[in-house]
């Protein structure tokens, strides 16, 4: 049996660049369910295979700035001369509505929904060592030398980050990054903090606990 929904809970992952995390969320929601994922706006160029509206709003700068002003992001930032941001109305509007948000956004976004949303939960995802992460950059083959090199650069600063996040994910197999983060997302929602005002909950034990 399945519980009621209360209010949804925002998963954010973050990491650097190259390490997984659009092959992971995926996955998660293919697998999970009560959970969307929040598309991103941003106005870097759209890579092959990529799809408008799904993998991002792919958007001008000058719309970018325009909902900036508009105050309709969570969080946005400029990551490798590109504005990334997320939408605040989906975010917000779906949490409401008892699903859970999962947003998949840089480190520098990741700390800004950190300091604005403190009931969100934050996921880090690290390769398993930096050569790892300079090959799977490589085998993308959509970038320059150069634009590798400066993602790795900050990669190394992104790194620094990983004792700020609740949940480290070391992405050195696929699938057991995968089942690690559903089991994140599992046993986020069988808390009893989040649990104990459900009404089914609150008949097993009498409403009241005084320990």
């Amino acid at each position: 049996m399945s519980l009621p929904r209360s209010k949804g809970i925002l998963f954010v992952i973050s990491g650097p660049s190259g390490v997984g995390k659009t092959s992971i969320i995926r996955a998660v929601l293919e697998r999970v369910e009560h959970l969307v994922f929040s598309v991103s706006c941003t106005t870097r160029p759209q890579r092959p295979g990529e799809v408008d509206g799904i993998d991002y709003f792919f958007v001008s700068t000058e719309k970018f700035q325009q909902m900036i002003s508009e105050n309709a992001f969570l969080e946005w930032a400029v990551v490798h001369d590109n504005y990334y941001g997320t939408p605040a109305s989906f975010v917000l509007e779906n949490l409401e509505k008892g699903l859970d948000v999962i947003l998949d956004i840089d480190v520098q976004g990741a700390l800004r929904v950190k300091a604005s949303y403190p009931g969100a939960k934050f996921v880090f995802i690290a390769p398993p060592s930096f050569e790892t992460l300079r090959e799977r950059l490589r085998r993308r083959g959509t970038e320059s030398d150069e634009r590798i090199a400066r993602r790795l650069e900050n990669a190394k600063r992104e790194l620094k980050h990983i004792p700020e996040f609740e949940y480290l994910l070391i992405n050195e197999d696929l699938e057991t990054s995968i089942s690690n983060l559903i089991s994140i997302i599992h046993a986020e929602r069988l808390k009893f903090e989040r649990l104990k005002d459900l009404e089914i909950v609150r008949n097993l034990y009498g409403g009241d606990h005084d320990g």
